[in-house]
């Protein structure tokens, strides 16, 4: 099932996990959407920036650390509306666990690279 999935921390670097994930997304059929602070390119896929308006996104994986984030909590949760939120290591935010709860948003801790290589994404 193609899972329409936004990545956000996208990275141009292919040593970043995010860069990894964005890969792996695609392989699996999954419609993935970068965003990152910068411009560049993985593979194919083009990194968005500015907080692009994006509609029906099942899932939202973070690569972006907690003192980051909340900068993100608005566009997260009221502009983007996932389904659910991937925190992968590092990411891990108790309020915006909270936040996303109170909205109904499903949240898990993991690895989306694991999810994936294990077929449970």
């Amino acid at each position: 099932m193609n899972k329409r999935t936004l990545i956000l921390g996208a990275s141009p670097n292919p040593e970043r996990y995010a860069y990894k994930a964005t890969e792996m997304l695609s392989e699996h059929q999954h419609e993935v959407f970068p965003v990152g602070l910068r411009d560049g390119e993985i593979g194919v896929k083009e990194i968005l920036t500015n907080s692009p308006l994006l509609e029906n996104i099942d899932t939202v994986t973070l690569y972006i650390g907690p003192k980051n984030q909340p900068k993100y909590y608005d566009y997260i949760i009221n502009t983007i509306n996932p389904k659910r939120i991937i925190f992968n290591p590092g990411t891990e935010n108790k309020e915006l666990v909270r936040l996303a709860s109170k909205k109904g948003i499903k949240t898990e801790e993991a690895c989306t690279l694991i999810l994936l290589s294990i077929d449970n994404y």
